[in-house]
């Protein structure tokens, strides 16, 4: 029963050391977004950098781990635009917003998980660090936002027999837009975020299929 008591001990340390050096790692890169490096983590944790790869093993492992938070925490805060008490079309622009809201608040953030490094100058070889493909490890948080939004569609619209499968290629490409339109707004800020949100809401409730073809060109 001891031994039993002290494992727990150990792993609920270990679980709350985790936790300050991913807040660590937070304020490091809402300071120096994509050139965050370990170095600089593990300085503001107050640790050596062979404790932080105890922890995590790699950037890679790091940069997981982060994924996995802000992941956990943007899927939360859609599920409650998307289960808010409103029509459909006020819930659909809310979960946009939503979106859109947490990567403008947070943008280095956002950019550390999103894009690759630029630390390294042009006549300058890479460290290890600055040549970590980001690219190569944001595929899966995408793909993890993708499926469960499918999963949330699928648990309030009925799309008829094939309801599932239909709810994941909705949810794929809802993330996919997201995504995309974020980035774009983000780096450019060509309009105002509820532009955006009333375009996108627009695109997703059929307006292109209600629009009509400009005359003397092609259908779309």
């Amino acid at each position: 029963m001891e031994t039993a008591r002290s494992a727990e001990r150990q792993r609920t340390a270990a679980e709350r050391r985790r936790r300050e050096l991913l807040e660590a790692a937070d304020r490091v890169v809402l300071r120096d977004g994509p050139q965050a490096s370990m170095n600089a983590i593990a300085a503001e944790a107050g640790i050596t950098k062979p404790i932080l790869y105890r922890h995590f093993g790699d950037k890679g492992g790091l940069y997981r781990a982060l994924a996995k938070r802000h992941t956990d925490a943007l899927l939360s805060a859609l599920r409650a635009a998307l289960d808010a008490p409103a029509d459909r079309r006020e819930r659909v622009e809310s979960t946009l917003d939503t979106y859109l809201a947490a990567i403008e608040a947070r943008p280095q953030v956002y950019r550390f998980l999103m894009h690759p490094s630029d630390a390294a100058g042009a006549d300058t070889a890479p460290s290890p660090e600055q040549g970590f493909d980001v690219g190569r490890h944001s595929a899966p948080l995408l793909r993890r936002l993708g499926e469960e939004l499918g999963q949330v569609i699928v648990e309030r619209v009925d799309l008829g027999p094939d309801s599932e499968q239909m709810a994941r290629i909705w949810g794929h490409g809802i993330v996919g837009m997201m995504h995309a339109a974020g980035d774009w707004w983000l780096a450019d800020r060509p309009c105002s975020r509820e532009r955006l949100v009333s375009g996108l809401a627009d695109l997703l409730w059929g307006r292109l299929a209600e629009a009509g073809d400009l005359q003397g060109g092609p259908g779309f």
